[in-house]
């Protein structure tokens, strides 16, 4: 590498190829192109070029062709830089961080610190909700089988939640099932069984008082039975009708309803589907879609 002065000739002063960027002079051997600055530390051109263009890491040289030229003194400070970028430290902070004195750098360090915290606390909980969720998708309710029992009443079986996955569990409304699952507990859940029992108890003394189904108090102990559903899934008046349908094709409905009394699964039915001709759905061709 030769030096040539300013003598005679009033050349500029050269290293090599290169010439040097305002009166800074390198410290490296040839120094480095943006690309292999890129390559190097697995950055891209553009952010390179635009931590230039903002004064945060700036390349010391230039080639004879114009080219930008990065020296050891200007990776080191590339170094820094990607160092508080793995910490998530804001870019338009590392700057200002690398030139501050001792006791200020350390407590800018100290917020970035206590904002990662929250930020981990904050991924905590969503991984949890996330895990939540999953198991809900799998298995409904989040409760043990005690709870279950204590929440749903003694006639309640866990193995219903495994039927109900196996018949809907590819369907939206299981879905949004699990997704309210996912965020109920055992007094949440408590709430929603009373709500079920409470209908159930308005039924059975409409139906002993022989309730036409079609007249206006079986309409509207409809809509409160299919607000009951609602709160598990949206339940529109076609899928209440396909619900209902269960009510006198599944052995497991009909026993479910009948116990609770005699004749109440086919009277439901009836209720349910009178109550859907009214809002302009045709039982017969009701479809859950």
């Amino acid at each position: 590498m030769t030096a040539a002065g300013s003598g005679s000739h009033g050349a500029p002063c050269t290293l090599g190829g290169m010439t040097t960027r305002g009166s800074r002079r390198s410290d490296s051997d040839d120094g480095l192109t943006v690309g292999a600055v890129a390559s190097r530390f697995g950055v891209t051109v553009r952010a390179l070029h635009h931590w230039d263009a903002v004064g945060l890491v700036l390349p010391s040289l230039r080639s004879t062709g114009g080219h930008r030229l990065y020296t050891a003194s200007d990776l080191a400070r590339l170094r820094r830089v990607l160092l508080y970028r793995e910490l998530d430290v804001p870019l338009h902070e590392i700057g200002p961080l690398l030139e501050a004195p001792a006791e200020e750098a350390a407590a800018s360090l100290l917020r970035q610190r206590d904002r990662l915290r929250e930020r981990t606390e904050r991924l905590r909980r969503k991984t949890g909700d996330l895990e939540r969720l999953i198991e809900a998708r799998r298995s409904g309710p989040l409760l043990s089988e005690r709870e279950q029992a204590e929440v749903f009443g003694e006639r309640w079986r866990p193995s219903w939640n495994a039927g109900a996955r196996e018949r809907w569990g590819g369907t939206e409304q299981w879905a949004q099932y699990a997704e309210r699952a996912a965020q109920r507990g055992a007094g949440d859940w408590k709430e929603v069984s009373e709500a079920v029992e409470e209908v159930h108890a308005k039924l059975t003394e409409a139906h002993r008082a022989s309730t036409v189904p079609g007249s206006e108090r079986a309409d509207a102990l409809a809509e409160e039975h299919r607000a009951a559903i609602s709160a598990y899934f949206d339940c529109t008046h076609a899928m209440h009708v396909c619900i209902a349908r269960l009510y006198t094709t599944d052995p497991g409905f009909t026993a479910f309803l009948d116990a609770v009394e005699g004749g109440l699964a086919t009277w439901l039915r009836e209720v349910v589907e009178a109550n859907a001709r009214s809002h302009g759905v045709c039982p017969e061709t009701a479809s859950w879609d």
